[in-house]
């Protein structure tokens, strides 16, 4: 067994032969500032766009004060968005009017909320979820098919609904502990393709032995 090129801008080839335009590996379409992405970790769309990070960002500027963190081997279905910190206005005023942003002496630099928003590792993001300014998704978490979501979601934690909110986990504490401990996502390539049937069937002990 053997990983994916980690290099390859369209990870999916088709059975004649042909690249799958609609699921990229993020890190390799991408080129912003404000965006950092891991290694294996896909979104894919039935209309591709040319600019990945615009369709998944829309309010993350190469100016922004925020930054976007996806983890390694995540899974973005068609229709997440990442609403991040630049699209938040001030609200500790009588108004939430951006009037600074109006004023080219003064927009520069003006930004009410600077908040990171991070996704761990192996995050599966379901269909046409919403993730809020600040959000922080936890490694293994999954997100409901439109979902929104915001503050801190925990490791292994299903998320569903408006608002996102934990509905069960994956699996036992003992289990989750194991998992983070192991992060199998940071091992070398070939030791995680060796533990490939280890992680689909759910054999934790197994997946243990292969530890590097």
């Amino acid at each position: 067994m053997t990983l994916p090129d980690a290099g390859r801008r369209y990870p999916i080839t088709l059975p004649d032969g042909s690249d799958h335009a609609g699921t990229v590996f993020l890190n390799q379409v991408i080129d912003h500032p404000r965006l950092v992405v891991g290694d294996y970790t896909y979104a894919s769309d039935f209309d591709p766009p040319t600019d990945w990070a615009a369709r998944l960002a829309p309010y993350l500027f190469p100016t922004s004060a925020e930054t976007l963190r996806i983890g390694r081997f995540c899974q973005i279905a068609h229709g997440v968005r990442f609403i991040t910190a630049s699209a938040n206005h001030a609200m500790d005023g009588l108004t939430c009017f951006p009037f600074p942003v109006f004023d080219p002496d003064r927009m520069a630099g003006y930004q009410p909320d600077r908040r990171d928003t991070v996704i761990g590792n192996d995050v599966w993001i379901g269909y046409g979820a919403l993730v809020l300014p600040g959000a922080v998704i936890g490694d293994g978490a999954l997100i409901g098919a439109g979902a929104v979501v915001r503050g801190t979601v925990p490791p292994y934690a299903v998320v569903t609904g408006n608002p996102g909110h934990t509905v069960r986990y994956r699996f036992d504490a003992d289990a989750i502990a194991t998992l983070l401990d192991l992060a199998w996502w940071d091992w070398p390539a070939d030791r995680i393709a060796q533990a490939e049937t280890a992680l689909l069937e759910g054999d934790i002990d197994r997946l243990v032995s292969l530890r590097p």
